[in-house]
């Protein structure tokens, strides 16, 4: 990638907040300095990339994007990449799910992630595995900054506004829209650029070892383990307290999941958990009742009602 110069981003970050604000001044970054690319989606497209990132020096500013909230789990539907030399690529995981030779090309590279124990996860699916890391959210926690997320960093730290209105996005959309192409382009364009103020401050701070050791427990942490009776994490569920009434919460909240994951779907659409929470302490006796209560009124629920007055039933 062609790096903004460390000159100009200086600048912008002298010229800093002002006294009195609450807010930095920030110049809003709208548009990548290479424009928006087209998102890679081809093996032979993939080839192309693959060869311009091994070509390519220095760290790499990875991204990923997931449908938290859409689809089942917390798979990747888009990988976004840059570095110097290379530009930036968007990668789509759906067509191109084994991305082990991208991994291969950027062996030995660091990788510059925000938050990289959220992404790496469904990165390692797509066999994505770094060989070093640098969190640029843990870094800003080290550093004891009031606001981590990536778009107050960056604001803090280099003066620039980076835009944050997609992030919730359904990200396995097909296409995916061109403003939402930009954004994921844009949230690795100053990556590089923002680890390195922050490893100044780092080493300035005699935080530097620290931080290399936090990064690489990162890296190596393995998956989490599966939680121990997940249902028990319904929201509402600390106002059932009695043991028939929490067998429905879990029989429901067992049935929805195994509704979601049979149409790749969040829990949450398929059933909310006030409806769970509802059911369980109204304990219907009819499909009729359990349609009457409020959160089952809504016309997907109502066309399953069978299906969830059923798991009612397996729960008594």
């Amino acid at each position: 990638m062609t790096s903004m110069p460390a000159a100009a981003h200086r600048d912008l970050v002298d010229q800093g907040p002002q006294t009195g604000r609450d807010e930095p001044e920030v110049v809003p970054l709208a548009e990548p300095r290479d424009g928006v690319p087209v998102v890679v989606d081809t093996p032979q497209a993939l080839a192309t990339t693959v060869a311009a990132f091994h070509q390519g020096s220095g760290p790499v500013a990875v991204d990923a994007e997931r449908a938290s909230g859409y689809r089942y789990g917390q798979r990747t539907f888009l990988v976004q990449l840059r570095r110097q030399g290379a530009g930036t690529a968007l990668v789509d995981p759906v067509a191109l799910p084994d991305l082990s030779a991208l991994g291969q090309a950027l062996e030995g590279a660091e990788w510059v992630l925000h938050a990289a124990s959220q992404d790496l996860p469904g990165l390692v699916e797509q066999n994505l595995v770094p060989s070093a890391v640098f969190d640029t959210e843990l870094a800003a926690r080290l550093l004891g900054m009031a606001r981590v997320g990536l778009a107050a960093v960056v604001a803090e730290v280099l003066g620039l506004g980076l835009a944050k209105e997609h992030s919730a996005v359904d990200w396995s959309t097909r296409p995916l829209p061109p403003e939402w192409l930009r954004y994921a382009a844009l949230d690795v364009e100053v990556l590089v650029d923002l680890r390195d103020h922050l490893a100044e401050r780092l080493e300035a701070a005699g935080k530097a070892e620290w931080a290399r050791q936090e990064f690489e427990a990162v890296r190596l942490a393995p998956p989490p383990s599966p939680r121990v009776d997940p249902w028990r994490r319904t929201s509402g569920v600390h106002a059932i307290r009695d043991r028939r009434r929490l067998a429905v919460v879990r029989a429901l909240w067992q049935a929805r999941e195994a509704e979601a994951r049979r149409r790749d779907v969040s829990p949450g659409r398929v059933l909310p958990d006030a409806a769970i929470v509802s059911a369980a302490q109204a304990l219907p006796r009819t499909v009729e009742e359990l349609t009457a209560l409020g959160p089952f009124s809504g016309r997907g629920t109502r066309r399953r009602a069978r299906q969830w007055f059923a798991a009612v039933q397996e729960g008594l």
